[in-house]
């Protein structure tokens, strides 16, 4: 029986979420498995794996074969490197102590790099969001701009035709005044 190391997925339409199981390279893609190793979600920024390192090196120990995936996954977490350097040990090229060492060492240098890239992204996010913010104070102070400049073009509209109206007013009421002397001096 071949056992592959691969994903299982789950989760909702347009979110997956990863399983990372060992399970005999004949069964489904979301069939029986034989142990589930760990989890994937690439719906995060960086994407979040949980992976027990040793049930995984285990089954790379036992002639497991990950797929191009779960290799990627595998490698990005030390697995690959645990296994390579416990081979190491075997033939006796390292002890125990300096394999250990070695993975330690590795381990943080790629806690770093996670830790500086998650830092980045949020420093970019705040950028992102303060551009908006002044993008967004600059369309409403035009917009107020215009707004108030339209009111006194209104303002300013409406005061001729005020002046308008109170003169043709004066000059009606002014007319029959005048029609009604018209009318004495005839009789």
């Amino acid at each position: 029986m071949s056992v592959k190391i691969r994903l299982q997925r789950h989760g909702k339409k347009g979110k997956p979420f990863y399983w990372v199981v060992a399970a005999d390279a004949r069964s489904k893609r979301d069939g029986k498995y034989l142990e589930k190793i760990g989890t994937y979600n690439p719906n995060t920024n960086p994407a979040t794996i949980d992976l027990n390192l040793d049930s995984a090196v285990k089954w790379l120990h036992n002639g497991a074969q990950p797929t191009d995936t779960a290799k990627a996954i595998l490698s990005y977490k030390g697995a690959l490197l645990k296994h390579h350097l416990e081979g190491g040990i075997r033939k006796g090229a390292l002890t125990q102590e300096q394999a250990d060492a070695k993975l330690a060492a590795w381990l943080e240098a790629k806690a770093g790099k996670v830790d500086a890239k998650k830092d980045g992204l949020t420093k970019a996010q705040a950028d992102a969001k303060s551009k908006a913010f002044k993008a967004e104070q600059e369309v409403n102070a035009k917009r107020l701009a215009a707004a108030a400049k339209a009111e006194a073009d209104a303002i300013a509209a409406a005061t001729p035709a005020v002046e308008e109206v109170a003169e043709v007013e004066a000059s009606t009421e002014e007319a029959p005044a005048a029609e009604e002397n018209n009318e004495t001096t005839e009789a």
